[in-house]
């Protein structure tokens, strides 16, 4: 369970930061002193979690990954961004990586199908050369015996070798 919620939350944090790049972050403030105010004041401080139940600006539980459901509900909780909520995200993100995922296989199964068709044509195609070359071999073969039969024929060594009873 805990494997399944690692992807989507390293993706959070990644959508989340690039969301917030632009926002300022004084370090001297906590986010704590922000209570009571409202979102957008709270999250203007990247480090900061608003929760809208308890309208409290908490610091963000970096070592839990996702905040616990203790600190603020995943579905009221927000971070970077005040209308989107964690729930939200984590579907989206999870969503998103998953069709990525299943678009790079399909790819890599095409790829690599279409690889192994082009090899099969390729050898259908150098068998198909080689079945061309065997069947002229094979004629110029019986065209050389029935030239050799007619040269035999005309000076009359068609018959009987008299030298093949030695052999």
């Amino acid at each position: 369970m805990m494997d399944s919620r690692i992807l989507p939350a390293a993706l959070l944090l990644l959508f989340g930061s690039a969301t917030v790049f632009g926002q300022t972050s004084a370090p001297g403030q906590a986010c704590e002193a922000k209570n009571g105010t409202n979102c957008e004041e709270c999250l203007r401080n990247v480090t900061c979690l608003w929760c809208i139940t308890t309208k409290l600006c908490v610091t963000y539980p970096v070592k839990t990954i996702l905040p616990p459901h203790v600190l603020c509900p995943l579905n009221e909780a927000r971070w970077g961004l005040c209308w989107m909520n964690f729930q939200t995200l984590i579907i989206t993100l999870a969503v998103i990586g998953g069709i990525l995922i299943i678009a790079f296989l399909v790819c890599l199964f095409c790829c690599c199908k279409c690889e192994n068709f082009g090899s099969k044509r390729f050898e259908a195609k150098l068998e198909k050369r080689a079945n061309k070359t065997k069947t002229k071999q094979e004629e110029r073969r019986t065209e050389m015996k029935e030239r050799h039969d007619d040269i035999r024929k005309k000076y009359g060594l068609s018959g009987q070798n008299p030298y093949s009873k030695f052999a």
